[in-house]
């Protein structure tokens, strides 16, 4: 069973969420890890790119294949996880404290779901 953390948000395409010092915080979820298997090079938007709720703002590479994450807001990328360019595999590793993006000037939000609701997103697509 993934890890779901009580305090993120969720989209259905298992992002994770959080708001921090007025900033959108963006990850993978634990879920998005344990499917993807190891990961092994991420490639991250520049710092001041703008980013669109829905629409694909980076793309993961594992053992397994090549995934697009989704971004969860619309607004500009504030920072970059730097760290993770040189080693990808700390999202395997920590996926809750290895955020992708940081996301200031946000106009808008796709529909975000709680943990409960995450979960059963999850369940759904384990059976």
């Amino acid at each position: 069973m993934s890890e779901i953390l009580k305090e993120l948000k969720y989209t259905p395409s298992h992002e994770w969420v959080k708001e921090e010092d007025g900033l959108t915080v963006v990850g993978l979820s634990d879920f998005a890890q344990n499917a993807l298997g190891d990961i092994v090079f991420i490639n991250l938007p520049e710092e001041g790119s703008e980013v669109t709720a829905g629409e694909a703002f980076a793309d993961v590479e594992s053992v397994k294949a090549v995934s697009d994450v989704f971004s969860p807001v619309t607004g500009v990328v504030a920072a970059v996880n730097e760290e993770l360019l040189d080693n990808p595999a700390l999202v395997n590793e920590a996926p809750y404290e290895s955020w992708l993006i940081k996301v200031s000037d946000v106009s808008e939000t796709r529909e975000l779901l709680d943990a409960d609701a995450y979960g059963e997103v999850c369940a759904a697509e384990e059976d």
